[in-house]
């Protein structure tokens, strides 16, 4: 570490007026079950925290009278959010024109007092290192019950403060790169809503099926529109557009399930693949991570841009962009040689509200859908030239989205490279910071 760098306890830093650190009201000033409403002061909890973000719109509301009540706990914009029971470790950012909120008993808020010696970004960054994470770790299993780091824990963890102007460097760096992440994911949820907005319209409300009917312009290029029949016929789906198909879902699409990969164990020295299961799925590739050899057959390798469903416990569909993996039995992966990956994607992403609620079902199902459930779930097909020119118009959106996502799985594996390093005073802010700046990276 650099000269001038300091270790302070949290505790200290507190006394000194530096820095806060508190949680939510635990007891008797907790909000009551009827002190929830749909309009009022978000109650975050860890399921409210994703990806460094507060999802205030999704959270809990509570009302003026717990608000009133309540003696700890209430944040500010620039709060630096950590869950600590239950699901811990999880951490967001609380953006400076945050709508007003208060922290559960199951988060703490991390608050900068004094911003000429604590910068709230370089917080948010040291809190995601390596140091602080083996506090946080050495703490959470103390209990017999859930993990768990109390407040009077969290207040002896040390933490690392260079001088301020390092601070920001580094802060800048990181944040530079965490902004970078952000649009990325932002330009990505506007390509899946548009993606997901022409299905609906082209495969749900028959959209320039009923315009061409009615005479009216669809909105589309020519060549596509003319494509599109202008009437109806009968069908076991009900009313379709005229001269499409109805095909079972798994005849436009194989779905191959994966390995029971704990009997693929990698041996001494030979090489490896993380184990995609249901987890990893959801929350991405981890340190807790099983992995299986590689040398199973190709067939059950992912790439990254495969479809993925899990058909069992938490359903999801999702395309697959964290590298190469060992496909693990409960999830399957879609492919198809006859028919474009939107359009496999799509159907089954859209049959995916059916599958949950078969799969909820748990006295016939135990969990899971079955494969005739697959079959069950139909799917329209319109002509070949229809559907190649579908794919022109909404394939680049897919193709745009995976670059995205791979761009992000780049950007985030160089800021987890450079993060340790920075913060230890290993590596120099100023000896990274023009790659940023300058936009090569």
């Amino acid at each position: 570490m650099g000269g001038e760098w300091q270790e302070y306890m949290v505790r200290e830093l507190q006394e000194i007026g530096q820095l806060l650190v508190e949680d939510g009201n635990h007891g008797e000033y907790r909000p009551r079950r009827d002190e929830f409403c749909k309009e009022g002061t978000a109650f975050i909890r860890a399921s409210d925290m994703d990806c460094g973000r507060v999802l205030f719109d999704s959270a809990s509301k509570i009302n003026g009278t717990a608000v009133a009540r309540i003696r700890k706990g209430i944040g500010v914009g620039g709060d630096v959010l950590l869950s600590h029971k239950g699901t811990v470790g999880k951490l967001a950012m609380v953006p400076l024109d945050a709508p007003p909120f208060v922290c559960s008993p199951q988060t703490t808020f991390w608050r900068s007092l004094n911003p000429d010696a604590i910068d709230r970004r370089y917080l948010y960054a040291y809190m995601h290192s390596p140091h602080f994470r083996q506090q946080l770790d050495s703490r959470k299993g103390e209990t017999d019950m859930a993990d768990y780091v109390s407040l009077t824990a969290q207040r002896e963890f040390r933490v690392l403060l260079p001088p301020i102007a390092d601070q920001r460097a580094i802060a800048h760096i990181l944040g530079s790169l965490d902004d970078k992440i952000e649009l990325n994911r932002r330009m990505n949820e506007t390509l899946e809503a548009m993606a997901q907005a022409i299905f609906k319209s082209w495969f749900v409300d028959f959209d320039p099926v009923r315009a061409n009917a009615e005479g009216r312009d669809t909105g589309l290029p020519g060549e596509i529109a003319d494509l599109f029949p202008d009437s109806f016929e009968d069908s076991e789906l009900g009313a379709v557009p005229e001269g499409w198909g109805v095909k079972p879902l798994d005849k436009i699409a194989d779905f191959l399930n994966g390995l029971a990969c704990q009997k693929y164990p990698p041996e001494n020295g030979e090489e490896s693949l993380p184990v995609i299961k249901i987890r990893e799925l959801r929350q991405g590739i981890t340190d807790n991570t099983d992995r299986a050899t590689a040398d199973v057959p190709s067939k059950y390798i992912v790439e990254d841009g495969d479809i993925l469903f899990s058909w069992s416990g938490s359903l999801l569909v999702d395309i697959w962009c964290q590298g190469q993996g060992v496909l693990n039995q409960h999830v399957f992966k879609v492919t198809s040689e006859d028919f474009p990956k939107w359009f496999y994607f799509y159907w089954t992403s859209y049959h995916l509200n059916g599958f949950q609620r078969i799969a909820a079902d748990k006295a016939t199902t135990m969990g899971h859908i079955k494969r005739r459930h697959l079959t069950d779930a139909k799917v329209l097909v319109p002509s070949a030239p229809l559907l190649d020119s579908m794919t022109e118009f909404i394939d680049p959106l897919m193709k745009q989205r995976i670059n995205n996502e791979l761009q992000k799985q780049t950007l985030a594996a160089l800021r987890d490279t450079l993060l340790p390093k920075l913060i230890s005073g290993e590596l120099r802010a100023s000896d990274v910071e023009k790659f940023i700046v300058e936009g090569d990276v």
